[in-house]
């Protein structure tokens, strides 16, 4: 299966849903930034559909909601971070609508910074330190799903 380069990702989604506004514009990606993290293994972002890879490393489902039909074998889970996600009245504001995908990524920065969240960030943080990280999501479209958000703050 496909990996993706969170960056390009961003970039293509500014682009192609007509908005010139993009991540960097709201502070969650850097400058420049084109996915390369030089002392460590880019953190990815797949579906949790999709078959579990040998290059997957720690697999960290982060959505609120145990995917529908997914059972716990076969999603093949390092552990399910449901604390990280974002608040379920952001997910139903959001409701993954492209147009608002900038606007999703500024206010999901936002909630990361709550005591509560902090620490689940932080956590990983230190999975991403320890090794390759694949952050899973149930969402079709990943590249505008919070795994990609997650994905690119630690990936700067």
């Amino acid at each position: 299966m496909r990996s993706f380069d969170i960056g390009y990702l961003f970039s293509l989604q500014c682009v192609s849903s007509g908005s010139v506004a993009s991540l960097e514009s709201v502070g969650l990606w850097p400058r420049g930034k084109v996915g390369i993290v030089a002392d460590r293994e880019e953190v990815q972002v797949r579906r949790v559909y999709d078959d579990p890879e040998e290059s997957d490393g720690a697999r960290v489902l982060v959505d609120r909601i145990w995917p529908r039909g997914m059972t716990k074998v076969r999603a093949a889970l390092t552990e399910w971070c449901k604390d990280v996600a974002p608040s379920t009245e952001l997910r139903k504001w959001y409701s993954h609508d492209p147009a608002k995908f900038v606007e999703f990524a500024r206010r999901y920065g936002a909630e990361l910074e709550q005591a509560e969240r902090v620490q689940a960030l932080q956590h990983l943080r230190d999975l991403a330190a320890d090794g390759r990280l694949t952050l899973l999501t149930g969402s079709k479209a990943v590249d505008i799903s919070e795994a990609a958000v997650l994905a690119a703050i630690l990936n700067r």
